[in-house]
């Protein structure tokens, strides 16, 4: 009899239990059928970078309610424990993260991961994590700052490291560079070659014909990293470009007409004053 008793316990203890409303992680219930709703997880959580200035995006779930705000939490590979990211604890939708300032180690392994939520806690969505994101292979790095100028034969060639919003930032960046990769083109007639020259600030192209039009490109080359965007083409002449023998013709055209008017003004004049002085020496005529 006792073993009966025991057993219809459990049964009816089963059918309360699963007649009761489930509060799963990341949902409410809601009404009076109990029925539990899923707070939208966030979708395309991804971060991006340029020149080592990092930033996490994402959008909202399907149907996310208007008022709902995000949390971004970020991994270091090296270390076991989610952190939150100072300043990214209440995003609404449309913002983004910087994470320029957490992602400090160019050579260490992320990953970010969002959680929706309402201003009241009471609802919470499952976390939408990122893909792994390594900052010295995965950074875009943009076109140097580059400037050049003629040295008779030869063009000098200025790369420097374009500015960041920090100095930490520029600093790294420099760390990487490792080669220029150099497209020279002769506008003249078109002819292109190109260099391979180890980074430094001050370059020398030698060789090259003197008092000619070149145009040079300037990419980066990074360890590790094959997303180097190219600069413009930088163009100055070698030499001060030669004067045209068809100006120097019409300077001495102008010359040679400026003597003749004056030589014939002075004629001129030199007859008028003679022809003067002779009136007044000759007697005059009754």
């Amino acid at each position: 009899m006792g073993l009966w008793m025991l057993l219809l316990l459990l049964l009816l203890l089963q059918f309360h239990l699963g007649n009761a409303p489930r509060i799963e992680s990341g949902g409410k219930c809601g009404g009076l059928n109990g029925l539990c709703v899923a707070l939208p997880a966030p979708t395309k959580v991804s971060i991006s970078s340029f020149n080592l200035e990092h930033t996490l995006s994402f959008l909202p779930g399907p149907e996310t309610p208007p008022d709902t705000h995000f949390t971004v939490q970020i991994l270091r590979f090296r270390k076991s424990t989610w952190k939150l990211v100072t300043g990214c604890s209440e995003l609404v939708v449309g913002q983004t993260c910087n994470l320029t300032r957490v992602l400090k180690d160019p050579f260490q392994s992320y990953q970010a991961r969002v959680q929706a939520f309402t201003p009241n806690q009471n609802q919470t969505s499952k976390w939408t994590i990122s893909k792994r994101f390594l900052p010295q292979s995965d950074t875009v790095i943009g076109p140097p700052d580059v400037s050049v100028s003629g040295c008779g034969n030869c063009l000098l060639l200025y790369v420097t490291v374009p500015k960041t919003s920090g100095l930490q930032q520029d600093k790294q960046l420099q760390l990487l560079y490792r080669d220029l990769h150099i497209h020279v083109h002769r506008t003249r007639d078109g002819v292109q070659f190109k260099l391979n020259l180890e980074y430094k600030e001050e370059n020398m192209i030698s060789y090259l014909q003197p008092g000619v039009e070149y145009c040079v490109t300037v990419t980066v080359a990074v360890f590790f990293n094959s997303n180097s965007v190219p600069s413009k083409p930088f163009c100055a002449f070698t030499s001060p470009p030669p004067r045209s023998s068809l100006n120097v013709v019409f300077c001495l055209l102008g010359a040679f007409c400026v003597i003749g008017f004056f030589l014939i003004g002075v004629v001129v004049y030199g007859g008028q004053l003679s022809y003067e002085l002779l009136r007044r020496r000759l007697p005059r005529s009754l």
